[in-house]
């Protein structure tokens, strides 16, 4: 059975950084979101890192509940890595591919940072805290936790970066510290609150790489909320990582959808035909005819096309080409779609192909080929009311038969 649904939902995972974000607070919030930690430290064992333990508490920062999770280190650390001793560490672990390149980028970032930063050569920069194992652990048990919880796709709001100073191995900097600013180009930052460093380097590299996108909530179905603790405790605001995981309707792979439009009022009608016929040779998702009345009360209809953001070009351009438009108009939009996939049920007359429409895993409707049902009445000789009516009491008992699409 053939599912013929363009309505897959993913896993995705917002992440609300009105107080900034840090390692260890991504660290709690996706534990607080259900994350096992026995499973997390199982699956960091993978690079192998010896020397440290994660611990996780409940705390409240103005009185909402959080985790706060840190990682502790055993004995003297090796501060100061180079990008060939972190690469090391990651492309012989025993970790995923998948796991080891997304790593690899957020390291490559800081490292490509700190560069910039100090006027060094990348091969040559030191990460000293950065490089840490806590820092390691932070960044990994991150991407882990958000493999763990089978999220798809990462948001983020914009970053809250605090003000102040902060003090690190160079001395006090400003905060933002140099490192974090640079990290940031391109992503939506503020300031406010606390007086002190909100949205640190690690916390600026990690949400920079996995996020697709920085702005309002998107439209999605929560399903679950974790909040992480940072080690602050201001009055002012609580300083938590808010990140919220749920479901949302996948995008088709070309792109978001967008409706395609023109008025036309001095065209052949005999041309539409032709027209569609392009549009959905060319990939249109579907194309229909409005008749609307144009501002001097002329009668005129109206061309929409649904299709994938990718293919706008495409269909703009046989719009242009193969009507007498002279202009385009689109906008973003957003559909539900059902389920459907084809099935066959048996008539006295033969076997009819049916769509069959699912929705939240239930069989919703269920509806006879047309193409099927004339095809089976010529070789039958039956009227074809009569095998179209027999194919939908077929429908009909499937639905009554399994009523759940899976």
């Amino acid at each position: 059975m053939k599912t013929m649904a363009e309505n897959k939902t993913m896993k995705i995972a917002y992440f609300d950084c009105f107080s900034g974000i840090s390692g260890d607070m991504c660290l709690g919030a996706l534990i607080d979101a259900g994350v096992p930690l026995e499973k997390l430290t199982s699956r960091l064992q993978k690079l192998h890192l010896p020397g440290y333990s994660i611990s996780q508490k409940k705390v409240t920062r103005c009185g909402i509940a959080a985790t706060r999770a840190e990682v502790l280190l055993k004995g003297k650390q090796t501060q100061e890595r180079k990008w060939a001793d972190i690469s090391k560490i990651i492309v012989g672990s025993g970790l995923s591919s998948g796991l080891k390149r997304k790593g690899l980028s957020v390291f490559r970032s800081l490292f490509e940072a700190e560069a910039s930063v100090h006027g060094g050569q990348f091969e040559e920069i030191h990460l000293h805290e950065l490089g840490a194992v806590d820092c390691i652990v932070d960044i990994f048990g991150t991407l882990i936790g958000l493999d763990l919880l089978g999220v798809d796709k990462i948001y983020a709001s914009a970053l809250n970066l605090g003000s102040g100073s902060v003090r690190t191995s160079h001395g006090l900097l400003p905060v933002p510290a140099p490192a974090t600013l640079e990290l940031l180009r391109g992503v939506p930052v503020y300031s406010s609150g606390g007086s002190f460093e909100m949205t640190t380097p690690t916390g600026a590299a990690l949400i920079k790489s996995i996020s697709a996108d920085f702005g309002a909530m998107p439209l999605f179905i929560p399903e679950k909320t974790g909040h992480g603790a940072g080690g602050k405790d201001p009055d002012s605001m609580p300083n938590i990582l808010r990140v919220t995981v749920g479901s949302m309707s996948a995008p088709p792979a070309d792109g978001p959808l967008v409706v395609v439009e023109t008025n036309i009022d001095d065209m052949n009608p005999q041309v539409y035909e032709h027209v569609v016929g392009l549009l959905l040779k060319a990939g249109a998702l579907d194309a229909w005819l409005t008749q609307i009345m144009m501002k001097k009360m002329r009668p005129a209809v109206k061309l929409s096309v649904l299709t994938v953001r990718g293919r706008l070009d495409e269909i703009s351009e046989i719009l242009l080409r193969e009507t007498t438009s002279l202009g385009v108009r689109y906008y973003d939009v957003s559909r539900n779609i059902m389920e459907r996939r084809i099935d066959h049920v048996k008539t006295p007359a033969g076997k009819i192909g049916v769509k069959v429409s699912i929705y939240k895993n239930r069989i919703l409707k269920v509806t006879p080929e047309y193409e099927d049902c004339r095809r089976v009445s010529e070789k039958s000789g039956l009227p074809l009311i009569e095998v179209l009516e027999s194919a939908r009491t077929a429908a009909a008992r499937l639905i009554k038969k399994t009523g759940k699409g899976k």
